[in-house]
């Protein structure tokens, strides 16, 4: 083992610990900018002095805007290795002040500490350590922080997509999973389409023959597309929302209904958005219309992404740990990397769970595994030869 690489028992996690709370201690919802941009000042701070390249990419639209950190010293070369986590939570400023930061024994409760602020805080940090250091790369390092990805990464898509075709890996520090502290090797594409039905207001009681309920349209479409819901392809459907209507006693002229598709491969996603947007009224005199499309196509285990998971876990042994994969519904800006042609490996953050929901919380015993395995994969030259071959 080379000194570069540190094993997890020799990491301290209280110090980290301490850096992951104080991104946590500043909430930065997807729609707050200018707490986004406040917790990016501190990023950018603790580089001050260091040879890493600062590039700030401004908030617009009411959406937080990007930090980029590069580090290429003199002696590295090549493709850089690029790592890419996001900032921005769903939680509302002043969730803190109902839901303040709590530790009980290996876990510590804090609204976006899980997803993903643990995992991105650990990124830039161990980027930050390897510069204080002055230690040489193997190749370019990049660390990319985003404010909008909980939104769909709208700003930010093109500067992941650039920074994706240049890569020669993408590292995505999202949650991991389960007792062995899974990496992700896939993801499913998500889809997102509106459906809109038009149909003919009558009084409910006088002329009921005379309308034509756009609520009833939309209820056999929620019927019809949920059933093509196929669990062994990993292709799903669900209505989130419905709306229509007016009164009890108006037949409903429009109605529209929101719709989740997720797909494991991208043959899939394009056929089934395909027939989406082509699907045609269920009912006489009815028109539908549907919008929308793919945000993130699928991430799939390409024979290059085991190939990086199998150089990972190969690490990972000779820093005394396990390292398991697993596949996810939920998406990330991993699958915009893929969908370039990077090499992405995702799910490189903490353990823990509760994403977005009232019990977020991370595992402290998995601080550290994590900041070892991370410096290791930006620094150890036989991970990345491995990774190539």
């Amino acid at each position: 083992m080379t000194d570069a690489l540190i094993p997890p028992g020799r990491i301290d996690p209280d110090a980290l610990i301490a850096g992951i709370l104080s991104w946590v201690e500043i909430e930065t919802p997807s729609d707050r900018p200018d707490r986004i941009d406040a917790l990016l000042d501190l990023v950018e701070a603790g580089f001050a002095g260091l040879p890493v390249e600062r590039t700030r990419f401004p908030a617009s639209d009411a959406r937080g805007g990007q930090l980029l950190l590069r580090y290429a010293p003199s002696g590295c070369g090549g493709a850089p290795l690029v790592v890419m986590g996001h900032v921005d939570t769903v939680w509302a400023v002043g969730t803190l002040a109902r839901r303040p930061v709590r530790r009980e024994g290996d876990r510590i409760f804090g609204p976006g500490i899980f997803d993903m602020k643990a995992g991105s805080f650990l990124a830039a940090e161990t980027l930050r350590r390897i510069a204080a250091e002055g230690r040489v790369p193997p190749r370019p390092l990049a660390v990319l922080l985003t404010g909008d990805e909980e939104t769909g990464s709208e700003h930010s898509r093109v500067l992941i997509e650039d920074l994706a075709r240049e890569a020669w890996a993408v590292l995505i520090p999202e949650p991991s999973y389960g007792a062995d502290v899974a990496v992700v090797t896939a993801r499913k594409g998500l889809g997102r389409f509106t459906l809109r039905a038009e149909g003919l207001a009558a009084h409910a009681g006088g002329n009921l023959a005379d309308g034509r309920s756009a609520v009833a349209e939309v209820a056999r479409q929620i019927l019809d597309i949920e059933a093509r819901t196929d669990f062994a392809r990993g292709l799903t459907f669900s209505v989130g929302t419905v709306r229509g209507g007016t009164r009890p006693n108006v037949v409903p002229a429009e109605a529209e209904i929101e719709i989740d598709m997720r797909a494991a491969t991208v043959a899939d996603g394009e056929a089934e958005a395909a027939a989406l947007l082509a699907r045609r009224a269920l009912t006489p005199d009815v028109r539908v219309k549907v919008e929308g499309g793919v945000n993130r196509p699928p991430y799939e285990r390409t024979e290059a992404v085991a190939r990086l998971y199998a150089a990972a876990r190969g690490l990972a042994g000779r820093l005394g740990m396990a390292l398991g994969e697993t596949a996810r519904g939920g998406v990330s800006d991993g699958n915009i990397a893929a969908a370039v042609g990077a090499t992405v490996l995702d799910g490189l953050g903490c353990g823990g769970g509760g994403a977005h929901a009232e019990d977020e919380r991370i595992d402290v015993s998995t601080v550290a595994p994590r900041a070892s395995l991370m410096r290791g994969m930006m620094l150890c030259p036989e991970f990345q030869a491995d990774a190539s071959a």
